[in-house]
C-alpha cells in the first residue's frame, strides 16, 4: 500500500508494497468507475470555512508530539465488511520517518488506522483505515475487493471501547496514486465519515506497484 508525499506520500495513501505480474490478472476486474464523487465533495466542505488560504496540503497531514489519550480518542480495532467478505483486525500506524509512506501493517489480512487523524468518536472528519490489495508473498490482502463495494453497503467498525458503529458506502473513486486529493480524504473537517483505500488499476511490473489507488466514502447509519 502507498500513500506518499506527492513524491512519496500521494502514493502511500494505500495500497501493496510488493507484487507480481499475478496481481494485476487478480485485479482485472475493475468497478465500472468512480461512484459519489460530488457527495465526497460535500462532506469534505460541510464545515464552516475558518478562513485559511494558501496552496492544498501537498502530503498526509502529521501531528506532532504526544497522541490524544484513550479516554479522548477511539480507535477502530476491528473491520467487518459482509459484501466482500471481510473481517480485519485494525492497527494503529502512523507515516515511515524513512520513506515518508503510510505505514500500512506487514501482514496483509490486517488494515492500519491512521493514528494522527480522528478516532471512531469524532463529529467531524475523516477516518481513514488503508490495506493491501495483495502481495506476491502473502496473496490476496483484507482489501483484495475493496474496489467491489458500491453505495448501499454497510461496513462496521469496532473501537476499543467495544462498541460497534455502522457506516454506509457513498461513493467508490479511483485516482492515480500522483493525483489523489489527500486533503480530502485525511481532513480533520467536514461531516464524519470512513475512508476506506487501497490499491488498484493497472499493475507496474517494473515499479513493482499498482497505478491507482482506490478509495470508498462511508458515513455513519
Amino acid at each position: 500500500m502507498t500513500v506518499r508525499n506527492r513524491g512519496a506520500l500521494a502514493a502511500t495513501a494505500a495500497g501493496v508494497a510488493v507484487l507480481t505480474v499475478a496481481g494485476l490478472v487478480a485485479c482485472a476486474s475493475r468497478p465500472a468507475g468512480n461512484v459519489g464523487s460530488e457527495e465526497v465533495r460535500q462532506l469534505a466542505t460541510a464545515s464552516p470555512d475558518t478562513g485559511a488560504t494558501g496552496p492544498a496540503p501537498t502530503s498526509v497531514p502529521v501531528t506532532r508530539g504526544d497522541l490524544p489519550t484513550a479516554a479522548a480518542t477511539v480507535p477502530p480495532v476491528r473491520l467487518r465488511i459482509a459484501r466482500i467478505g471481510v473481517t480485519a483486525t485494525v492497527d494503529p500506524v502512523g507515516v515511515d520517518p524513512v520513506s515518508n509512506e503510510f505505514e500500512v501493517p506487514p501482514s496483509v489480512d490486517r488494515i492500519g488506522w491512521y493514528r494522527h487523524g480522528p478516532g471512531l468518536e469524532a463529529d467531524t472528519g475523516s477516518i481513514v483505515v488503508a490495506g493491501h490489495v495483495d502481495s506476491a508473498e502473502q496473496g490476496a490482502g483484507a482489501f483484495f475487493r475493496l474496489r467491489e463495494l458500491d453505495r448501499g453497503d454497510t461496513v462496521t467498525a469496532t473501537g476499543s471501547d467495544g462498541v460497534a458503529r455502522t457506516y454506509r458506502v457513498v461513493a467508490r473513486e479511483e485516482y492515480p496514486k500522483t493525483k489523489i486529493p489527500l486533503e480530502r480524504y485525511f481532513a480533520r473537517d467536514g461531516r464524519p465519515r470512513l475512508t476506506l483505500i487501497t490499491c488498484g488499476g493497472p499493475f507496474d511490473a517494473k515499479a513493482r506497484s499498482y497505478r491507482d489507488n482506490v478509495v470508498v466514502t462511508a458515513v455513519p447509519v
